[in-house]
């Protein structure tokens, strides 16, 4: 056997500083972003930082009357989702529906300074609206203390902004990462059901309902109170909420036709508003909304309330729904921006969530995110910039000035059929299915939310399944806490560093070791050498639903990094997953968008012997189909060997093109 001349690397061990500042940029900083003008001049890095954080000096600049076009049809489209979502969701809240409509007014103009995204539409969500209910419901009623509940929201919406604010200036974006696909797909399903219950009230008419959210004791009450029902609100709730579905269907089977689904809400309303008021609805038993009056926000500051009583019940109600917000509109951000080919800073949408909450608190707004079914719309009507957010805040300003006492005539079934038809698209009973063929343990996660949600509380669903998700880790430092009688706060220190452990693994860049086959670590062994334009990199981490955004991340600055060095473009990116011993529904839809993203940059991706858990997982998943099973290999030199024969391909694809047009000329 050969012997070769490299030996194991055994230099001085990297000073305690250099790898704490190495390990507090992965954490805070994965995807570096002041790399692009760290060389600049002062004034330039001071002009870049600045528009950086305010990203409308950015954009708003080049600005021109083409983009506006777009932006001005996308804003007007989104208004008129707006308008029937915001007064649902305020009664689904239990406030006054007049807060709906403040609350598509101020925060788009908050979101078009701060916010980092081109597709987001801000406004209220059903959720977060049902959630918040609970929870200050708990401490003070919306029917005997009105003014006091409507100001324990008011206050629990500016705990939202300043935790938003906190975790995104603190670059803890982080925190979103720990809730998996799975949780968040259990979440929003067993969400949509008790949400969906909820509405059976206006549907049928009832005057008495339960408090309670839970899917055995809204369905006692339905029996309870089954002799208040009213035939004509059940018929009409029904017409509409068919209605809201066939738009939604032909939406989904024509996607141009997505202006069907966006007015249909708006259809609903304008149509049960004549109904109402032709027809005398009152008279049969039909309730309408009441009383709008016209006017922009009042200011609430001198309404938050810091009493002690109420203190604790609205700070949490202010973390766990500003957590989940967070956590919808980063989601909805991310997903848009990929199939756009576009990236967006979690963090600093979370900022932007936190000004709009907190200046939304200040005028009269409750808690504000990015809603999916405004996004898709805001998308598919061609936005261009943030701002289609404007758009809508002018068209909102309008309303409030001249129209809301328009809409005082809406019944309450036409919103009940609006709600439950927005909640019936949050089920995705496809994707469940999917969990439960590709990963039984994520299938778990899921279930354990959406039962948990359904017929416990939506915290309680929500903390079951992190806890489920979170397992093998808790188990461990709870063994090791049993076994050494550590204290509580050792044991946090413990499971803090093994999160961070787990959440920001080490991949590394691999070159070839000279006169061998050997790939090894290029910082470790800077002899090393690459092949321009192909970047390999190997994980050697359990990749699942904690990590799988800051290894995305990681390998997009892995590519910035080499082109900035070589100036050469990266035509293949090859992962090694030799060492990643198993991956979640989280790592796979992670790939898949990584491959989408690469795919816009004209780069090629290719996976080299992965794991028979692994590879089964994505052959389960359809990875292996969407990739390609040639982009699979055997080993990096395998690997490498099959880009450069696509070189040559290419060159001699381009050469026989060349030669043709020499000839045809």
């Amino acid at each position: 056997m050969a012997s070769s001349s490299h030996t194991v690397n055994f230099a001085a061990p990297r000073k305690f500083i250099t790898t704490f500042k190495n390990d507090c940029k992965e954490t805070f900083f994965p995807d570096d972003p002041f790399r692009k003008f760290r060389h600049d001049k002062p004034l330039q890095k001071f002009s870049k930082t600045v528009q950086y954080f305010v990203p409308v000096f950015e954009w708003f600049p080049r600005y021109d009357f083409r983009l506006l076009r777009y932006d001005l049809l996308a804003g007007i489209t989104i208004t008129t989702l707006a308008i029937p979502q915001g007064i649902s969701y305020a009664k689904l809240a239990d406030l006054p529906p007049i807060i709906g409509l403040y609350s598509s007014f101020v925060p788009p103009f908050i979101y078009a300074l701060f916010g980092s995204s081109k597709n987001l539409a801000v406004g209220t969500v059903a959720a977060c609206s049902l959630l918040i209910h609970e929870t200050i419901g708990a401490v003070a009623s919306s029917k005997d203390d009105p003014t006091l509940y409507l100001h324990l929201i008011y206050t629990a919406t500016f705990f939202t902004g300043i935790f938003q604010i906190a975790i995104g200036f603190s670059r803890l974006g982080i925190l979103v990462d720990f809730l998996s696909h799975s949780t968040i797909t259990g979440f929003m399903g067993g969400t949509a059901i008790i949400i969906c219950l909820q509405q059976l009230k206006g549907l049928l008419g009832l005057k008495h309902f339960t408090s309670e959210t839970d899917v055995v004791s809204v369905i006692k009450a339905v029996l309870q109170y089954k002799n208040e029902c009213k035939w004509q609100s059940a018929v009409a709730g029904l017409v509409f909420l068919c209605f809201l579905q066939t738009a939604r269907y032909v939406r989904q089977r024509k996607p141009k036709l997505f202006w069907v689904s966006a007015i249909s809400p708006m259809a609903v309303v304008v149509a049960g508003c004549l109904y109402a008021y032709l027809g005398n609805a009152e008279q049969h038993g039909i309730a309408i909304v009441g009383d709008l009056k016209k006017g922009l926000n009042p200011v609430s500051i001198h309404y938050l309330n810091f009493d002690r009583r109420y203190l604790p019940v609205t700070i949490r109600a202010g973390i766990v729904t500003g957590l989940i917000a967070m956590v919808e509109g980063i989601a909805i951000g991310r997903s848009f921006a990929i199939i756009k080919n576009e990236q967006v800073d979690g963090n600093k949408e979370i900022i932007a969530f936190g000004f709009m909450n907190i200046i939304g608190s200040f005028t009269s707004c409750y808690l504000t995110t990015g809603p999916f079914s405004k996004t898709a719309v805001n998308v598919s009507a061609g936005c261009k910039t943030a701002m289609s957010n404007v758009v809508q805040g002018i068209c909102m300003m309008l309303t409030l000035l001249f129209l809301a006492p328009v809409f005082s005539y809406t019944p309450l079934v036409a919103l009940a059929a609006i709600i439950m038809s927005a909640m019936l698209g949050l089920i995705n009973y496809e994707e469940m299915y999917h969990l439960y063929k590709v990963d039984k343990f994520d299938f778990l996660i899921c279930m354990a939310a959406f039962f948990g949600v359904s017929f416990k509380s939506m915290d309680v669903g929500l903390l079951l399944s992190v806890i489920i998700s979170f397992s093998n880790l808790v188990c461990v430092i709870g063994l090791e806490f049993y076994l050494s009688h550590l204290s509580q706060f050792q044991v946090g220190l413990a499971l803090l560093r093994a999160l961070l452990y787990v959440a920001r693994p080490a991949p590394c860049k691999l070159g070839k070791l000279p006169d061998t086959g050997l790939f090894r670590d290029t910082e470790q062994y800077p002899e090393t050498t690459s092949l321009e334009g192909i970047l390999v990199l190997q994980l050697g981490s359990p990749i699942y639903f904690a990590n799988c955004t800051y290894i995305r991340e990681r390998i997009l600055r892995y590519i910035y990094e080499e082109h900035a060095a070589s100036e050469a473009e990266v035509e293949h990116v090859l992962l090694d997953l030799s060492g990643v011993s198993s991956i979640d529904m989280s790592g796979i839809e992670t790939f898949i968008e990584l491959g989408r993203v690469l795919k816009g940059k004209s780069i090629k991706l290719g996976i080299v012997n992965p794991r028979i858990e692994v590879l089964e997982k994505m052959t389960l998943a359809k990875f292996v189909d969407v990739l390609g099973r040639q982009a699979f290999h055997l080993s990096v030199e395998e690997a490498i060997n099959y880009c450069l024969f696509t070189f040559d391909r290419a060159r001699k694809s381009a050469a026989e093109a060349s030669s043709n047009n020499d000839d045809a000329a």
